[in-house]
């Protein structure tokens, strides 16, 4: 499964620079509020080392990794859930990412304008989440009215699992829409994750979607770890928490995709960090969605795949062809770590690595499976 992430922020916070650097992309940064009208969309692959070990042991010709679809979203301003500045079109592009990543500005450089004439990340992301809240409170009302009349009409004709999922469902809403009023957007949050983790879902909310939050530090910020002591840096981990905030220089992002992978290495050496801006990025996104990859592989491919965590192998056979879901009676199975450490697969087999798994099991990061299906 490909994931959409939408990178969204005030006019002039890196976003569209940010956007070029992760994609290598090469849409407009300027310096000027609307620099980005139309959403622009662009498919990244998923870095991950296993996937070249992998293919050096099987000889295989083609490596495809798992992707990741990256949209800059047209800066938003105050009003926008009124249709200020480019405030509907804004919104309804959100509504299809999966995971937002929130471009906070946490530099200081007055020959580039904010919307707002001053630095403040935490403000910014104040305008953001109250016009998501916004927009969510007419969508939220438009569906509890559906849900009471259909409540109200249909009752009789309702099975009882159907009523009840109806009936928790406006519970939820009837705790939303009043966090939505006073635009509590971490309330609402936490009402929409615990209510999931009851089974319980509703309508999709902007605000309720999951988040990142991105801290578009200076280049200077980022030589030894320097931005640990940015105190606009310090007000976002301190709002949102460590394991939620990734510390980026948007511009030394531009730098690196610009260079041959020699010339990178070189740099992000020079600066003191290991791995790019863009596998920090994917990294916290598998993790905040809830990922996980297993492969296949061949002589011909060796292949990343993108799965649900607590995915039953049936349900991830069905990722790489639905015949193989339809008709699968089992799968060979082990973890590319033992493959890594016992070099073959006749190796693995000896060391009782090797499994052969029914409909029941459940998929880990980094399995490697061959289906055996009969349709």
């Amino acid at each position: 499964m490909a994931i959409q992430a939408g990178l969204v922020g005030l006019p002039n916070v890196g976003k569209s620079t940010l956007f070029n650097a992760l994609t290598k992309s090469s849409i407009p940064a300027q310096n000027y509020p609307f620099c980005t009208v139309d959403p622009h969309l662009a498919i990244t692959n998923v870095p991950d080392e296993r996937l070249g070990k992998l293919a050096a042991i099987f000889g295989s010709q083609k490596l495809i990794p798992t992707t990741v679809q990256f949209v800059d979203i047209a800066g938003l301003v105050k009003g926008a859930a009124k249709g200020e500045g480019l405030g509907n079109q804004f919104l309804s592009n959100i509504m299809g990412v999966d995971l937002i990543l929130h471009v906070l500005r946490c530099f200081e450089d007055e020959s580039i304008t904010h919307v707002n004439n001053t630095v403040d990340p935490l403000g910014d992301f104040e305008t953001i989440a109250t016009e998501l809240c916004l927009k969510d409170i007419e969508s939220a009302e438009k569906r509890m009215q559906k849900i009471e009349h259909q409540l109200r009409k249909g009752k009789q004709s309702l099975s009882t699992q159907e009523a009840k999922a109806l009936d928790q469902e406006m519970e939820l809403l009837t705790v939303v829409k009043p966090l939505l009023d006073n635009c509590d957007y971490h309330g609402v949050q936490n009402a929409i994750f615990a209510a999931l983790d009851r089974g319980v879902t509703t309508i999709p909310l902007l605000s309720g979607k999951k988040a990142i939050f991105i801290a578009n530090v200076s280049e200077d910020d980022l030589v030894d770890n320097a931005y640990k002591n940015n105190k606009h840096y310090q007000t976002v981990v301190a709002r949102f928490g460590q394991p939620n905030v990734i510390a980026i220089s948007a511009k030394i992002e531009s730098e690196l995709a610009q260079m041959d992978e020699a010339e990178a290495k070189e740099m992000m050496e020079s600066l003191g960090f290991s791995c790019t801006g863009l596998s920090e990025i994917i990294r916290a996104a598998y993790a905040r969605l809830g990922l996980i990859s297993f492969f296949t592989c061949g002589p011909k491919e060796a292949h990343a795949w993108s799965i649900m965590k607590n995915t039953k192998v049936p349900q991830a056979a069905g990722t790489i062809h639905s015949d193989l879901e339809r008709g699968f009676i089992c799968a060979e199975v082990y973890n590319c770590n033992d493959l890594f450490e016992f070099k073959t697969e006749a190796a693995l087999k000896s060391a009782g690595k090797m499994r052969v798994e029914g409909k029941e099991y459940v998929m880990t990061d980094g399995d490697v499976i061959h289906v055996r299906f009969n349709v």
